[in-house]
């Protein structure tokens, strides 16, 4: 039986490159090669297109070769270059392990429909409300989820910061992991949040600081309907949750960690898992999605974000939950890229 060609595609142009080529080099241990031929492509930080043997440590310096993605469905896969014109590889599947901007935006995912190729994880649609934090609270309100009171604030626009209700939170309206946040607990550090903020976004958030736990759960979208992993907790010893901005994550964070399956009731925790279903079918979700929530004190849940293409490291939440649940990541994969492959035609 041959193979099903797959695409990965990792590293990418933004400040998550490194994070993506981790989650890339976990993938590659865990995909089955008996079942799987696997295609590489990396993104450098300049934006180039690599073909290359894997995600390892000097992928960018190997022996690599200049490719593209076709956007004419006739190829449906790859243009790789070489020194006589170029080779055209089909591909059956492509999955992006690409994070934050031009990864979890839409931009990666229209390309990909351009192409006609399936592909593993949300939509354009779905991908960009979620990476925009304040377009992905006013769907989740429109559906009765409770959010942060939030602001949104222009590139040119000045705050005062003696209307607000500290503490607050200043966040870059579409950018992943922790990158640009800031926790202001008071109106003279407001400037200095502003402009780490802008650092990588235009559009930028303040939102009023949410009394309570915060809790993640993890969802796998499939045919025959939605499965959560175990729920986690964020178990913080001082300052605010910062994820990916640690030296080296693979051994700690040094004020947080993660607590799986979450010490919270059953009532909770199914509260919990219920609602991350509800917001992964408002923001119109496919694949899988990791929907990071807060559990205030009164046992109300709290949107705080949605991740479309979460972390697949060593150390990433979202295969932790899963595992916990009963589906390592091996297999994980294999229902991700089956259910890409035999989903709604694109």
């Amino acid at each position: 039986m041959s193979r099903l060609k797959v695409g990965v595609i990792f590293g990418g142009a933004c400040e998550e490159h490194p994070v993506s080529v981790k989650s890339a080099r976990e993938v590659a241990r865990n995909l089955d090669t008996e079942k799987y031929e696997p295609f590489w492509i990396g993104i450098t930080t300049g934006g180039d297109w690599r073909l290359c043997d894997g995600p390892d440590a000097d992928w960018e310096n190997a022996a690599t070769r200049p490719v593209t993605l076709s956007p004419d469905r006739s190829v449906h896969g790859l243009l790789v270059m070489g020194q006589e014109g170029y080779e055209a590889v089909h591909l059956d599947v492509v999955f992006p392990v690409l994070h934050g901007r031009l990864g979890e935006d839409g931009a990666i995912q229209g390309l990909l429909e351009l192409s006609g190729i399936p592909y593993v994880g949300c939509d354009v649609q779905a991908s960009a409300v979620c990476m925009d934090k304040s377009l992905a609270y006013t769907v989740a309100k429109s559906a009765g989820i409770a959010t942060p009171v939030f602001s949104v604030v222009a590139e040119s626009e000045e705050v005062d910061p003696d209307r607000l209700r500290y503490p607050v939170f200043v966040k870059p309206a579409r950018s992943g992991s922790s990158f640009g946040v800031s926790k202001v607990t008071r109106a003279e550090e407001l400037p200095s949040a502003l402009s780490a903020a802008r650092k990588y976004d235009s559009k930028v958030l303040i939102e009023e600081g949410v009394s309570g736990g915060e809790i993640g759960c993890a969802v796998l979208g499939e045919l025959s309907g939605l499965v959560t992993g175990e729920v986690d907790r964020v178990d913080l010893s001082h300052g605010f949750f910062r994820i990916h901005q640690e030296d080296s994550p693979e051994t700690g964070s040094e004020n947080s960690t993660f607590i799986v399956p979450a010490d919270i009731s059953e009532e909770s925790r199914q509260l919990v898992q219920e609602t991350a279903k509800t917001i992964y079918r408002a923001l119109g979700c496919e694949g899988l999605a990791r929907v990071d929530m807060f559990l205030t004190d009164d046992r109300r849940v709290v949107l705080n974000e949605v991740n479309t293409m979460p972390g697949m490291t060593s150390y990433s939440r979202y295969p932790r939950m899963m595992a916990a649940a009963g589906v390592p990541l091996s297999d994980l994969i294999d229902r991700l890229i089956s259910t890409a492959l035999h989903g709604k035609k694109r």
